[in-house]
């Protein structure tokens, strides 16, 4: 994986995010601000614009979109998201070209500074209840190559989503519906879905 990759892989990110904004619309509506689809939806977008398709260290690359991404999406989920760049930043600066070990390891890098940044941790019904399944149960594979690491994690993600129903929401907005927030998915988490859904199906 090289800067190239990155970029389509966001490519896929951002038209994920247009195809599945008014779902994410309608989630964020039930107990959140209402504009989740938009503001992730820009954020991609507002970074592939500002994209440096020529710079070759691949940390370089997401400071920058950490940078990008958090100016393009002036949200709480954005700034979140921007901390899990950041993170991979640290993970992979100096290295132009990643196999799936260090793939996983910048991953890994990125959903533990978001917890360090956060103070947030599994079941409260956030982002990280997608992406912390996804790093958590696929360590095993992160030397299997990018097909079959990105396809578990894909469908570790996508469970961790679906199991937000049985959670009470505890952070932002959400937190104040309490009991009510269960039997729904969480948006932040759904998000995270698509990010590693975008990731599997480049390499599928």
């Amino acid at each position: 994986m090289n800067n190239k990759d990155i970029f389509l892989i966001n490519k896929s990110i951002e038209k994920l995010m247009k195809d599945n904004k008014e779902y994410l619309l309608e989630l964020d509506q039930l107990f959140g601000d209402g504009d989740l689809g938009i503001s992730m939806y820009q954020g991609f977008k507002g970074m592939l614009n500002n994209y440096d398709q020529e710079e070759t260290d691949i940390g370089k690359v997401f400071m920058k979109m950490s940078r990008d991404f958090n100016e393009s999406a002036p949200s709480s989920l954005g700034t979140i998201l921007s901390f899990g760049m950041i993170g991979m930043a640290k993970a992979t600066k100096g290295i132009t070209e990643l196999n799936s070990e260090q793939l996983y390891e910048a991953l890994k890098s990125g959903v533990n500074n978001i917890v360090s940044k956060t103070g947030t941790k599994i079941g409260e019904k956030t982002i990280l209840d997608s992406l912390i399944p996804a790093i958590e149960n696929t360590k095993n594979l992160k030397n299997k190559g990018f097909k079959i690491l990105a396809r578990s994690m894909a469908e570790e993600a996508e469970k961790g989503a679906i199991e937000t129903k049985n959670f009470v929401s505890k952070h932002g907005r959400a937190s104040y519906h309490g009991e009510k927030t269960l039997g729904h998915i969480d948006g932040g988490a759904y998000v995270g879905k698509l990010l590693f859904e975008a990731l599997s199906s480049y390499y599928n």
